[in-house]
């Protein structure tokens, strides 16, 4: 078995070629022969005079996860109907399709993003069962959880989402919070029957994501094994590659870390917010992410007997690295650490709120923090993502759905319930807003003007998973 993406020189061919406006189209589509026929078809008809690269494509691949059907949205009903009805329309099952296809088979039903992204994604889910639990769709968050649960069976990890072409990075890893959900339902699993998930996904960021720091602890980084273009943004590297001062290979490797961080892209992982060139996500280590891991440490001491004490141990040694290596005293909140400077970064990102979600955070700075929230991050629409205005899309004016929710829960932690639910209000109106006069929800918002928003490498895409979730559960107050 072969995907496309392994015939280098024609995959090259098409996504530089410019057959597909958007680079994620071809490393998608289904090949209706055996790649090893396509490429030797291939071979032959490219030194043909007057070869025609876009009609080899048609007559060679074939869509097979996209949406051919447009839904038809009734504003009539109100945001939270429209949201119940269209579950049935971003579920999925795995279809029948070839062994050289690049989608990976799940044996359950999932939930897609919608847009562009016709596979399931791993920290997106997350956010989406949440809504999911609202509407009483309590065996689809079951199956999700079982899909990710056999993910991490086949493969060690879970993968960014059900694609072949993803298999060397990961993504925040909210899979013990998935499991957690469990607790909030009624449920024949119980937590500890993932168990054996939970400590295989943990092995894989020690082992494959661990990193020094400088007085010896041992955290965790976002990071990549391949040092290649991305095959779903190829022409997008490639061209980035042509002109930037970091080596093509180390430039890869940074752009596929930030992907794994789900933050892709953003100025948090850059030297200059203007030029994505400088990337250098593998030498910043991310508060997010230790605090996703503190989670996990803390779940396996709960349900394993023979692990408590072990796990403990672990958690509360992160914990305190956690204080320590990300807390920056003069920007007064929690920032992601510099390898390279050996001490905390300066952006200020909507990272900072995983220390009060987790409730790793001491009161006094908690408070400090929510005041940075306060004055620098809350907006008309919700939080911007950074302080920082750039044209990556996880930057501002952007707010995005899952960081909201964070810093809504974060907040609650510590008792700032008015900021907490100013945050909710401003979030539910935007969506409201939106909603009123498109239909839709979509996958980012504007929260500074209010107006279209965009950044990025494609455009604002809608459905949109992750933000009917949150709106979901905001809506409904964080309670199930």
């Amino acid at each position: 078995m072969a995907t496309v993406v392994e015939n280098k020189e024609l995959f090259a061919a098409v996504q530089m070629s410019g057959v597909f406006e958007d680079s994620k189209t071809f490393p998608d589509l289904e090949p209706v022969k055996s790649m090893t026929e396509i490429s030797r078809n291939f071979n032959k008809a490219k030194r043909q005079l007057g070869f025609d690269i876009k009609k080899f494509v048609n007559e060679n691949f074939e869509p097979k996860l996209q949406i051919k059907e447009i839904y038809a949205s009734d504003k009539s009903i109100g945001p939270e109907n429209h949201i119940h009805g269209l579950w049935n329309f971003l579920t999925k099952s795995t279809p029948n399709h070839s062994p050289d296809s690049t989608l990976i088979s799940l044996p359950k039903p999932f939930v897609v993003p919608g847009g562009r992204f016709q596979e399931v994604y791993y920290w997106d889910s997350y956010f989406t069962m949440l809504g999911l639990i609202v509407s009483k769709k309590y065996e689809l968050v079951e199956n999700m959880i079982e899909n990710f649960a056999y993910l991490i069976d086949t493969f060690g990890f879970i993968p960014n989402g059900n694609r072949t072409y993803f298999l060397s990075r990961s993504q925040p890893p909210f899979f013990s919070l998935m499991v957690k959900l469990l607790d909030t339902f009624p449920s024949v699993k119980k937590n500890k029957d993932y168990l054996p998930q939970l400590l295989k996904e943990y092995d894989f960021w020690m082992s494959k994501r661990a990193i020094k720091m400088p007085g010896g602890e041992i955290l965790n980084r976002y990071y990549d094994d391949d040092a290649s273009p991305r095959p779903e943004s190829y022409k997008e590297d490639v061209e980035l590659a042509e002109n930037a001062a970091q080596k093509p290979e180390l430039l890869f490797l940074n752009l596929r870390a930030a992907c794994e961080s789900g933050w892709d892209f953003s100025s948090r992982w850059v030297e200059n917010p203007d030029d994505l060139g400088t990337i250098n996500t593998s030498e910043i280590v991310p508060v997010d992410l230790n605090c996703l891991l503190f989670h996990l440490e803390k779940m396996i001491s709960e349900i394993s007997p023979e692990k408590h004490y072990a796990f403990e141990i672990r958690a509360e040694s992160r914990k305190k690295a956690i204080e320590k290596y990300f807390w920056n005293d003069e920007k007064e909140f929690y920032c992601d650490f510099d390898l390279k400077q050996e001490m905390p970064r300066e952006n200020l990102t909507l990272a900072g709120v995983f220390p009060l979600y987790f409730e790793i955070s001491k009161k006094e700075k908690a408070e400090k923090a929510a005041e940075k929230i306060k004055n620098e991050f809350l907006k008309k629409g919700g939080l911007i993502t950074t302080t920082t205005v750039s044209e990556q899309q996880w930057d501002a004016p952007n707010g995005w759905a899952p960081l909201q929710w964070m810093a809504f829960v974060g907040l609650k932690n510590y008792g700032f319930t008015d900021l907490s639910e100013k945050i909710q209000t401003n979030w539910l109106t935007l969506n409201e807003k939106i909603f009123a006069t498109e239909g839709k929800f979509t996958e980012k918002y504007n929260v500074s003007s209010e107006e279209t928003t965009g950044g990025g490498e494609y455009p604002n895409q809608d459905g949109f998973g992750w933000t009917n979730g949150v709106y979901l559960a905001m809506k409904h107050g964080g309670l199930f």
